[in-house]
């Protein structure tokens, strides 16, 4: 895993550029803290940041084939064994046993077909020395990013992360009235940055730049297909599929983990690894919930108990990360999430105290399984069970998360009229209602569920991996989601919603799979989303950060804020069982400030 940067630009010599390049490549340093190269041309520079799991000493980059390509790459191909058999049968010869290398030599046999044959989370650019064109290719499920700055003459700026294309001086430093409403919206609208003419490569999509033009292909799209097996064959068939999924992902030649939170997905994972090799799992908790926790409409249940009894049961080398308040609400912490992330957000406590569980983590681990996207693939989040929620004319989540408050509900009143998030997130729903692939003669409650299916996997999914990227990423910690093989969120996406749901609960048929792994108390489980702090202290302490920017005249959010509507709510009483929904107002004031000032962004509406 790794962080890349690059240019293309066929205007000027990229050979005079060495601080812009040199001052591009230091921002993915925490990204890659065990290596660093650059390869450049006149046309084209690559850099390359490496954190090591492959092939430790043959794995660096940016890896060259001499009069052909150069490769820099981010992420890991979980099927390179077979794939350098095969490249190897057809006469292609390695000098390394990375799986860097096998991206390389298959490119040079494939082109950008390569993508299709590739399983894994990747990103990476191959500059073709033969064709003096840039290719770019992301994942399918969008799980490693890439970013990309068109340039007026036909080349580009891209990078793992916008602060490497933002530390280039070429690259305009403003966020437009659809970037805010990004910022502002839960649903993440594929291809689309904050920043004014940046864009991020769609997940499934490949990039080539020359001189001529660019052109985007989509080499992977979730297509509709009749599902002919009965519930006992897909339960068996995804239990195969789960068993080869983790078997692959365990390659490392570095310490791993697993993140276990107690939940079916994460203990599931665990045990599925705990069959190859012995397992170290980690957890967080927050400390008020000891013994305190109140079910708060999301959550039913604390993760604690779940936790310990999962270990037990798995025999885990298990670790807990117990956190207060004082350390979720250090404005330092804070920070530091909002660099990370490089995305203003409101979910609070839930992003810091995932940065503090991966500091802690990677004193011990390089490499953690994460049960991620679970919820996506096999239909466990509450919405989907909710009537109201499923027909509702918007994203199901929304229905949800959106009754109470909402994340611009402190802006100037003109402001929020002028932006009509309610209108874009509208207009972005039908959008990804009309991508939705069908099949004829589907009875109207699959058909719904087949669309709420996909507004998961390619609108919301990618929220939950963009934040587990970041804040593992910003701590040299690769995190890697069985759960997003492609070959399973296929498989599932034409599972009919009447054997997903075969039991009459969420996840029929991941617990059915992993049912003989698991101890009675998380197989009874129902879902619980990732832990958040109820202690009125967290919401205290975001009012006074919340007072702090409003007495600071310089404070960079203020001109987008309604001061009548701040001061009510700070003269206020603190709710004694606020959650992480009825914060969302505030916390998305208090990153915003962070995000405009660490940046130096300017606002163009």
């Amino acid at each position: 895993m790794c962080g890349i940067a690059g240019w293309v630009d066929f205007s000027r010599n990229l050979l005079d550029e060495r601080e812009t390049v040199s001052a591009m490549s230091a921002t993915m340093t925490l990204r890659g803290p065990d290596d660093a190269g650059v390869w450049s041309s006149p046309e084209a520079v690559l850099c390359h940041r490496r954190l090591a799991v492959i092939d430790i000493a043959g794995g660096r980059q940016p890896m060259r084939a001499e009069g052909a390509a150069v490769l820099t790459y981010s992420g890991e191909v979980y099927n390179f064994r077979e794939l350098r058999s095969e490249l190897e049968s057809r006469g292609q010869r390695f000098t390394t046993s990375s799986d860097t290398e096998v991206v390389l030599r298959g490119y040079l046999e494939w082109g950008d077909g390569v993508a299709e044959r590739l399983n894994g989370m990747f990103a990476f650019a191959v500059w073709d020395v033969r064709t003096k064109e840039l290719v770019l290719v992301r994942d399918r499920m969008g799980i490693k990013p890439l970013f990309y700055y068109p340039l007026p003459d036909g080349g580009v700026i891209f990078g793992s992360e916008p602060k490497a294309i933002l530390a280039n001086p070429l690259v305009d430093r403003a966020v437009g009235a659809d970037g805010l409403r990004e910022i502002l919206t839960i649903a993440q609208t594929p291809g689309i940055s904050l920043y004014q003419g940046m864009r991020e490569l769609p997940p499934g999509h490949v990039l080539r730049v020359g001189r001529t033009g660019a052109r985007l292909r989509r080499y992977w799209q979730l297509e509709a297909r009749e599902h002919t097996d009965d519930v006992a064959t897909t339960v068996r068939t995804v239990r195969g599929l789960l068993e080869d999924i983790v078997a692959r992902q365990l390659v490392s030649d570095v310490p791993l983990c697993t993140l276990l939170s107690g939940g079916l997905d994460s203990t599931a994972i665990t045990a599925l690894a705990g069959r190859h090799q012995p397992i170290r799992s980690f957890a967080v908790d927050f400390t008020d919930l000891a013994g305190t926790f109140q079910p708060d409409g999301m959550r039913e249940s604390a993760d604690a108990p779940y936790v310990a009894e999962a270990a037990a049961h798995l025999g885990s080398d298990h670790t807990d990360l117990p956190l207060d308040v004082a350390g979720i609400s250090d404005p330092k912490v804070r920070a530091e999430v909002v660099r990370a992330w490089e995305y203003p957000q409101f979910s609070g406590d839930m992003n810091t105290s995932l940065h503090l569980l991966f500091q802690a983590i990677q004193g011990h681990s390089t490499v953690a399984l994460s049960g991620e996207a679970a919820d996506e693939v096999f239909g466990g989040y509450a919405w989907f069970h909710l009537p109201a929620a499923v027909n509702a004319p918007t994203f199901p989540w929304l229905h949800v998360m959106m009754r109470e408050q909402r994340p611009d509900d402190l802006f100037d009143p003109a402001l929020r009229k002028q932006l009509d998030v309610v209108a874009y997130e509208r207009d972005r729903y039908a959008e990804a209602l009309r991508e939705v692939p069908r099949l004829p003669h589907e009875q109207p409650h699959e058909r719904r569920m087949r669309e709420v299916s996909y507004l998961h996997l390619t609108r919301f999914v990618t929220m939950l991996l963009d934040r587990k990227d970041r804040l593992s990423m910003a701590h040299g910690l690769e995190v890697r989601v069985p759960f997003c093989d492609h070959r399973l969120v296929e498989y599932m996406f034409n599972t009919p919603w009447w054997i997903k749901t075969f039991d009459g609960r969420e996840k029929s048929v991941l617990r059915a799979a992993t049912r003989d792994l698991l101890p009675p108390g998380v197989l009874a489980r129902t879902k619980s989303p990732y832990p958040a702090t109820q202690d009125p202290a967290y919401a205290r302490a975001l009012r006074a950060a919340l007072a702090e920017i409003m007495a600071d005249p310089d404070a960079p959010v203020r001109p987008l804020l309604d001061a009548s509507a701040v001061r009510a709510l700070l003269a206020g009483p603190v709710g004694e069982s606020s959650t992480t929904i009825t914060r969302i107002n505030v916390e998305m004031v208090i990153d915003l400030n962070f995000w405009l000032a660490q940046n130096g962004l300017r606002i163009d509406l």
